[in-house]
């Protein structure tokens, strides 16, 4: 037993200082792409928040541009349509003004009413010529004006357009940090995975290889029996020879799991669907499934295990492993169950 014994520490010293080697540098790895996402995610957040603030103000801009465009084409179509008011009344005084020069070149010695007609008509005319003048200037400056707010709209537009431009690139580069770091969480899930079911093999190898010591799924399980009286919570001398050795195995896993993995191993009480007698220490289930729990802790903490690395919870009857209420139902219900896991 001896040589078995010095075998398997062999074994055990050869396999996993590389172990170890690799998880550390994977975690490491991880933990740098984990920084840089939560960076990126921090800047990129901010860069598309001052860009909806950017789009905002433009769409605000243009809206106004826009309604100031209708104001000026409307002031632009009035002037227009005096315009061609004045065009007429100038058209008819011209009309007027050579049918009078007509009536003078056929009489002979125009007279004074007809002289006085002809200069009115003349001022009329150079007064509506001035205004017309004046009219085709101020739409010459509306059409100026017009053309300046529609290269504006334009420019408004087109920075809109590569705002959108640059925001969906952003989400496009977001959504590629999430896959990647889907990717590497993915990776450590498994290494822990495989971590977690390496220790329990130390654990078989180390405790006793009884029925009532087994693994079952991601839990090392001990049945009650083997750690407690029945109906107590303190361990007895088998309990403390079997929690020794899970002492010893937790202080040589401390050293070896990297500082970065925030482990803790959790100790959960189970009893089975039995009520307690009503002369007991206990009220019922809950308690006593607690308080079993709560024993084995402070016992691995009396052995040197770090009492942040410990967890001890109580779930009573309400999660049992067998159905049933036969007495071996009832016995593989009653169990403590050890969960190495993250906190």
């Amino acid at each position: 037993m001896g040589l078995a014994r010095n075998r398997r520490r062999d074994r055990s010293v050869d396999f996993w200082p590389g172990f170890v080697d690799a998880l550390s540098t994977l975690l490491m790895a991880i933990m740098f792409l984990l920084t840089v996402f939560v960076l990126a995610q921090f800047l990129l957040s901010r860069e598309i928040t001052g860009r909806d603030e950017v789009l905002n103000r433009l769409n605000s801009q243009i809206a106004e541009l826009t309604e100031l465009l209708a104001l000026e084409k409307g002031s632009n179509q009035d002037m227009e349509d005096q315009l061609a008011n004045l065009q007429s009344s100038l058209a008819s005084a011209e009309s007027d003004r050579s049918r009078l020069q007509q009536l003078l070149s056929q009489g002979s010695g125009s007279s004074d009413a007809a002289n006085a007609r002809v200069g009115d008509l003349t001022n009329q005319l150079s007064q509506e010529k001035q205004v017309s003048t004046r009219a085709m200037s101020q739409i010459e400056l509306l059409n100026q004006q017009i053309a300046a707010l529609r290269a504006q709209i334009a420019a408004v537009e087109q920075a809109l357009q590569a705002s959108e431009s640059k925001d969906q690139a952003s989400q496009t580069q977001i959504a590629d940090l999430g896959r990647r770091l889907n990717v590497a969480l993915a990776q450590r899930v498994q290494e822990l995975n495989r971590y977690r079911s390496d220790f329990f093999g130390r654990l078989r190898e180390i405790l006793s290889d009884r029925e009532n010591i087994r693994i079952v799924g991601d839990r090392f399980v001990f049945q009650s029996e083997v750690l407690f009286p029945v109906g107590g919570n303190e361990l007895d001398d088998a309990g403390h020879v079997e929690m020794d050795k899970l002492a010893a195995a937790l202080l040589d896993l401390a050293k070896e799991i990297p500082a970065e993995i925030n482990w803790v191993l959790r100790v959960d009480g189970h009893t089975d669907n039995s009520p307690l007698s009503g002369n007991g220490r206990y009220r019922d289930n809950w308690e006593l499934s607690s308080a079993r729990a709560t024993s084995v802790v402070k016992y691995l903490i009396s052995k040197g295990v770090p009492a942040n690395r410990l967890v001890a919870a109580g779930f009573g009857e309400f999660q049992p492993i067998a159905p049933g209420d036969t007495p071996d139902a009832r016995n593989q219900n009653r169990r403590i169950e050890l969960k190495l896991t993250e906190r």
